[in-house]
Order: structure tokens, then C-alpha cells, then sequence
């Protein structure tokens, strides 16, 4: 179902990192929030490249492989809490059902909070209508 072209999401979705190798991973919809963060540890910078390690929380033998970005930047964010942090801000693919998004993520220590995925208003924008008296209304992508 869609309303004025946009498709109809829900407060929780899954959601798949192609670029990473994640996939099907539970993610909360907020429009509250402006940026999508994606939980990740280990986050370091040298020689000009980012480094950081991804747990996949439906797969528990997962290996942390740690992941590497050679474009990044850093920009101040006000978390949930309402202190400001700085965050490494990294481009990369975040599938939603059959839609592949370019998208600008946040890289942050989500480990304390239910979803290891939050997906804020930019990436909402003029693509999706969020209902929020709904759970996983865009099937899985069944592609890797």
C-alpha cells in the first residue's frame, strides 16, 4: 500500500547492509531522530581509513569481521539522551524490502539500547509514510 507514492513503514522493519554482509536485521523507524545510526565497536581511525567492527545480532556465530571505509567524515550528533557526541558518518547501501537506498549512516556504541538499527528522517524522506500501529510491513528481501 502506498499514500501519494510513498510506501507505508512501520515502527520496527528489517533491514539488510549488502556492503557489509548483514542482513535481516531488525531496525526501529524514528522520526524523532535525523541521522540512521547502525551499531558497531572497535571504531578507530588510521591513515586516513576507518575501521570498525559490526555484530550481526541475528546471527550469533557471526564473525566480526572488521569492516573498512576509505570516505568517512565526523559530525556532532545529539544522541537520545540529548548530549552531543561525535560520530564517524560513513555512505553506504541499506536495503528495505526491494528498495536499495544510498545512504548516509552514523556509526555508534547502540549496544545498550533493543535495536542495533535506528532509522532516522533523512532516509524517510519523501520515500516512506511511517505508521507506527505497525510491525514489518515491507516483506524481507529474500536477496543477499
Amino acid at each position: 500500500m502506498e499514500i501519494n507514492n510513498k510506501a507505508i513503514i512501520g515502527r520496527r522493519e528489517t533491514v539488510s547492509f549488502p556492503e557489509f554482509g548483514l542482513y535481516n536485521i531488525t531496525a526501529k523507524v524514528d522520526t524523532g531522530a535525523y541521522t540512521t545510526a547502525l551499531h558497531c565497536h572497535d571504531i578507530r581511525e588510521e591513515d586516513n581509513i576507518l575501521y570498525f567492527k559490526l555484530l550481526d545480532p541475528s546471527h550469533p556465530d557471526y564473525n566480526e569481521q572488521e569492516q573498512r571505509c576509505n570516505e568517512y567524515s565526523q559530525k556532532e550528533i545529539k544522541n537520545s539522551f540529548g548530549e552531543v557526541e561525535k560520530r564517524f558518518i560513513i555512505k553506504t547501501i541499506i536495503r528495505i524490502g526491494r528498495k536499495r537506498i544510498n545512504s548516509v549512516i552514523s556509526l555508534t556504541d547502540r549496544g545498550n539500547m533493543r535495536y542495533p538499527v535506528l532509522i532516522g528522517r533523512k532516509l524517510l524522506k519523501n520515500r516512506y509514510v511511517v505508521d507506527v500501529s505497525l510491525y514489518n510491513n515491507i516483506p524481507p528481501s529474500q536477496k543477499k
